[in-house]
């Protein structure tokens, strides 16, 4: 399958995405949304290690971001890569946002946020649920839900990551370290997306 084949695939995708978008999202549009992305995730011609590779172990990054398009500010897709052994802070996305597997899994922690009795700067997170995120079982937070994640196991993700708008657009995307300290977390976490378009 060509590069100009999985772009239009991709354009078709976002065509019916922006659709949604424009009305606003709302948990029952996020469950319309990942069953299109989940039917995406399901083009394993398209979206693949072959053409979009898993970090090599031992040679740094335990981590890729592919960027898919650039619309601007627009609904944003991305397709990453994790190495097993890899985790994130907690953080929220400010925009909604949705991961849907290709391959391999992440546990997911979703988590509420207390700030009674925490000094301005600090809150305290309760573990709310964990969601295993695999082919078939995908996840959707609103602007304001925060989530960790974690791979374990032995086999690398490539899952896709869908936001409301580009990723490095954001500049109120927060996490929470283990001593409950609220850092900005594209500027503290947040590598470079490897353009894909």
């Amino acid at each position: 399958m060509s590069t100009d084949n999985r772009a239009a695939v991709i354009e078709d995708f976002l065509q019916e995405i922006r659709v949604i978008n424009q009305s606003g999202v709302d948990r029952a549009a996020l469950s319309r949304i990942v069953a299109l992305l989940e039917n995406l995730a399901g083009r394993r011609d398209l979206f693949n290690f072959q053409h979009f590779p898993a970090p090599v172990p031992g040679q740094g990054s335990t981590a890729f971001r592919y960027r898919l398009n650039d619309d601007g500010d627009t609904p944003t897709l991305y397709l990453n890569s994790l190495l097993p052994g890899k985790s994130t802070l907690p953080h929220n996305h400010e925009t909604w946002a949705i991961i849907s597997a290709v391959e391999g899994e992440e546990i997911n922690y979703v988590y509420t946020r207390h700030d009674e009795g925490r000094e301005p700067g600090f809150t305290t997170l309760h573990l709310e649920r964990e969601v295993i995120v695999q082919p078939g079982t995908s996840i959707s937070f609103l602007g304001d839900d925060l989530h960790g994640i974690k791979v374990e196991g032995e086999q690398a993700t490539l899952h896709f990551h869908l936001y409301g708008l580009p990723l490095e657009s954001l500049d109120r995307r927060y996490g929470v370290d283990e001593q409950g300290r609220i850092l900005n977390y594209n500027a503290s976490q947040m590598v470079p997306s490897i353009k894909a378009y």
